[in-house]
């Protein structure tokens, strides 16, 4: 499982180093990974078995589901399959990159199963400081048995 944070930073040819305290865990599942966002915010680094296991479930339905096209159309858009190199490094693709303003330092956060990659700026205003987390919250999660 993929938990925590660190700060990382996204360099000037667009690549991101996974940070360490994630990389032993997603080298497990291989050297590929698919880059990607459902909505332009922020990327999603799957590694390549996850999103593959992902794709499996949305094959099994209905393909003229609006919904799984829309979310097809958007993580195909901003996606691109990625390998690391040597030094554990992924390219983010230059449209993601740009939309999302993943340039110098980021947040990267451990999500279970993939990693999010947040400007950093961008990420303590619109998820930490507009969304505090609220008793409902907690009742939710504890109707959920969490």
């Amino acid at each position: 499982m993929l938990r925590g944070s660190q700060s990382a930073t996204v360099d000037a040819k667009g690549r991101l180093k996974i940070p360490a305290i994630f990389f032993p865990e997603v080298r497990k599942l291989g050297d590929d990974f698919y880059v990607t966002s459902d909505d332009g915010s922020f990327a999603y680094v799957y590694p390549m078995k996850v999103w593959q296991e992902k794709e499996e479930k949305l094959s099994k339905v209905a393909s003229h589901n609006p919904t799984v096209q829309k979310y097809l159309d958007l993580t195909s858009y901003y996606g691109q399959q990625q390998t690391a190199d040597a030094q554990g490094r992924i390219l983010v693709p230059a449209r993601l990159r740009e939309v999302a303003q993943l340039t110098g330092e980021v947040e990267v956060l451990g999500k279970l199963t993939s990693l999010a990659v947040w400007n950093s700026s961008r990420f303590f205003e619109q998820k930490v400081r507009a969304h505090p987390w609220t008793e409902e919250d907690a009742k939710i999660l504890g109707d959920l048995g969490i």
